[in-house]
């Protein structure tokens, strides 16, 4: 089942915001960009070999940094975000600082401590099934000492389960996967003590896999093989990847799919021309078609709701305010005033 327009509607803003960010940061004038001595020195020595593909070595340093701050964007709140639109989901801490960290059962601790000494050694292979009868198998917490620190980046539950998600980079670092694990089972252990009669289950997920020829696919057994340690401490079915993380936040087959498709729509070279266009209320009069087109195709289906009930609106506007928002653009910068169309459309 396809995602509904209202989901493609509330990614398309993220889209928007993040690429009109991108466009703000852009390096169009690479003299002003910061000082850089040590990166200019060591790159001299690849200067035939930048010679045909970038127009200078200031110019590749500024993209350079320029790309590492769409990473950076894209890691820390587009995938995130979108994450939390799909899944109806949330970010959640439970940590001291925040005043929410979990207990855990003394023998829990005990238990993670040897699963993890296990598949250090070799001992022992990862398995869910099997780890998770072993955390588990406490069923009265007697002995609570604190829990380790952790973040979900999407916490959701429902009646059957609790679900908590950690979304990574697609190049994990080496020597994290131990760390990664202990956590990971002692949280477990933990979210079991607050949902003793719920499923709990927790995910590392990658949005998408580099080694694949695929935009989509994925191989998650040469995935995992990509990192030193990976597959010494995680079961393939504690990883979500690619399309596969994308499909079960959605409960929709080809999620990755229909995301690229609303990226590839409003991420052109004419996006900041198509924004101010957008941004400039006269344009939804003097050229109402091309304005509902244009809305069309960035998937903004409530703002197109607002245009096609206009009479409706306008016979309500009984006081100044509710006119002067009725006439404002329906963007600020690159963020799409989502309270004026709710407030409209109330009308």
């Amino acid at each position: 089942m396809a995602l509904h327009k209202k989901t493609k509607q509330y990614i398309a803003v993220q889209v928007i915001r993040t690429l009109y960010s991108q466009f703000e940061k852009f390096p169009d004038d690479v003299n002003n960009n910061r000082n850089a001595p040590f990166h200019e020195a060591f790159l001299n020595a690849f200067s035939d070999k930048l010679h045909d593909k970038v127009a200078s070595i200031p110019t590749f340093i500024s993209l350079s940094s320029w790309l590492h701050g769409l990473n950076t964007s894209l890691g820390q709140s587009f995938f995130e975000n979108t994450a939390h639109i799909l899944a109806c989901g949330e970010k959640k801490e439970f940590t001291t600082s925040k005043k929410n960290n979990l207990p855990i059962d003394q023998k829990q601790k005990a238990t993670v401590a040897e699963i993890i000494t296990a598949l250090s050694n070799g001992n022992q292979t990862p398995s869910l099934a099997t780890e998770n009868s072993l955390i588990f198998k406490t069923s009265f917490p007697r002995n609570l000492v604190e829990g380790t620190d952790f973040t979900a980046d999407v916490f959701f539950e429902n009646p059957a389960e609790v679900v908590c998600i950690e979304i990574k980079t697609v190049k994990p670092n080496k020597g994290v996967f131990k760390v990664e694990k202990q956590k990971i089972l002692e949280a477990k252990a933990a979210l079991k003590i607050e949902y003793p009669n719920k499923e709990v289950k927790y995910f590392l997920a990658f949005p998408f896999d580099p080694l694949h020829d695929k935009p989509c696919g994925y191989d998650k057994a040469q995935f995992m093989k990509y990192s030193v340690g990976f597959t010494k401490f995680f079961d393939e079915s504690e990883i979500l990847l690619a399309g596969e993380f994308w499909d079960f936040l959605s409960g929709s087959p080809q999620t990755m799919e229909e995301i690229l498709t609303i990226i590839n729509q409003i991420a052109t070279p004419n996006f900041m021309n198509e924004l101010a266009f957008l941004s400039a209320p006269k344009n939804r009069i003097e050229q109402k078609e091309n304005y509902l087109a244009l809305l069309e195709k960035w998937f903004l289906c409530q703002e197109q709701e607002v245009m096609q009930k206009a009479e409706q609106i306008e016979a309500k506007l009984h006081n100044k305010n509710l006119e002067n928002l009725y006439y404002q653009s329906c963007f600020k910068g690159g963020d799409y005033k989502t309270q004026r169309m709710q407030q409209l459309l109330a009308l």
